[in-house]
């Protein structure tokens, strides 16, 4: 039987111990700036990604491949 490695487990709690508190560190700054800024930018993402769609700024601008009178 294998003996266990206390070297590695100790640095893989070391490492989501620092990974945490980086965590929490983040989150603290958000709160202190107004707010989470993810939900913004998922909003941004999602307006880029109808735009990114090929008809989607031929339908802004009113362009189509029927006439419009």
């Amino acid at each position: 039987m294998a003996t266990p490695n206390y070297g590695y487990e100790k640095r893989q709690k070391e490492l989501a111990k620092k990974r945490k508190k980086e965590e929490k560190l983040k989150a603290k700054a958000e709160r202190k700036h107004g707010g989470p800024e993810d939900a913004g930018a998922e909003s941004a993402l999602s307006n880029d990604a109808s735009a990114a769609t090929p008809g989607a700024e031929a339908s802004d601008r009113g362009i189509s491949g029927t006439s419009v009178a």
